[in-house]
């Protein structure tokens, strides 16, 4: 559950970012579909044409690098109207790198994906990054990692993730990645049936 949902005292730690989203809207229940990593030519167009099949907008939280080797992917995702946000140029994680260097790397991002949202790497970041960032940028966190990214899980399991966690206002994380990819259109599809099931509607951060 600690990975999954992140606890009280982590949101308390990270105060300046946004774990959860607006639960209802006129008296909608709401969540926000978030994915990190991409973009890339393998995982990217296939979840487009999921999302588009569902007729549903999520947030795309990108790696620079990965954007300036794949703009036409990176097109493809701001043509199909889905958010943009940033992930670092390189997937850093904070806890490894100095205040500087790693703004540094985030404003290298910025010059290919340009959004004012950013997502750290693996959710972790120090409080000088955190105060440095916060002055351009929304720190956008999770309230439900799916781990479709995980090996130790199947697709049911991730599925299973989204079906015990998700809440109104439940920012949910997939990942449009090689990593994710054996478990993703799998996991995801069923989640989206469920939770428009649950009567939860989808909108962007």
């Amino acid at each position: 559950m600690f990975i999954e949902r992140p606890p009280e005292w982590v949101r308390k730690l990270a105060k300046e970012g946004i774990f959860i989203g607006e639960p209802e809207k006129d008296g909608r229940k709401m969540v926000y579909l978030t994915f990190d990593d991409g973009p890339i030519p393998e995982v990217t167009p296939l979840v487009l044409d999921l999302l588009d099949r569902y007729g549903i907008k999520a947030t795309f939280f990108m790696v620079g690098d990965n954007v300036r080797k794949y703009p036409e992917v990176f097109e493809e995702v701001k043509r199909r109207g889905h958010k943009l946000g940033n992930h670092t140029m390189h997937h850093l994680q904070g806890l490894h790198e100095g205040r500087d260097s790693y703004v540094s790397d985030v404003a290298e991002a910025d010059a290919y994906i340009g959004s004012n949202l950013f997502r750290p790497p693996h959710g972790w970041l120090k409080k000088s990054q955190r105060k440095a960032l916060q002055e351009k940028y929304k720190i956008i966190m999770y309230d439900l990692v799916t781990r479709d990214y995980s090996k130790r899980l199947n697709a049911d399991e991730v599925f299973e993730n989204v079906k015990r966690y998700a809440r109104p206002g439940s920012i949910i994380v997939f990942h449009d990645s090689l990593k994710s990819l054996p478990r993703l259109f799998d996991a995801l599809p069923r989640s989206i049936e469920w939770l428009l099931k649950e009567g939860y509607e989808f909108d962007t951060i």
